[in-house]
């Protein structure tokens, strides 16, 4: 069974830096793409930023240049550094791997709260 570990999350303040770690117990090239998602009290799960086998990275409009994906295959770990921190920034954030050959496989963390507060 596929185990993501995330850490890192914390209190910060506003215009601060935090990287969120996540850790796989399966070597990460078995995943075709790995993701953070966020979800804040009372709305729906969003997708942050994703990076695939072929290291093709994607961001959702809110993060982009303020948020970096990144991976170290050497350690099974994806990390999220996230800068330039603001108050809507503050939620759970999950890591998210996904297999795409049939039967289409996705497993999640247990999440990690992020709160942007002064």
């Amino acid at each position: 069974q596929v185990q993501l570990v995330e850490s890192g999350g914390g209190l910060v303040q506003p215009g601060g830096s935090l990287r969120l770690s996540c850790a796989s117990s399966e070597v990460i090239f078995r995943f075709n793409s790995m993701a953070w998602y966020r979800q804040a009290p009372g709305k729906q799960r969003d997708m942050l930023a994703t990076i695939t086998n072929g290291d093709i990275i994607n961001y959702a409009d809110s993060v982009k240049g303020r948020f970096t994906i990144s991976r170290d295959s050497a350690k099974n770990t994806v990390y999220l550094q996230m800068d330039s921190l603001k108050p809507e920034d503050t939620a759970v954030y999950y890591c998210n791997a996904v297999i795409s050959s049939s039967p289409r496989q996705a497993y999640w963390g247990q999440g990690t709260q992020v709160t942007v507060s002064s």
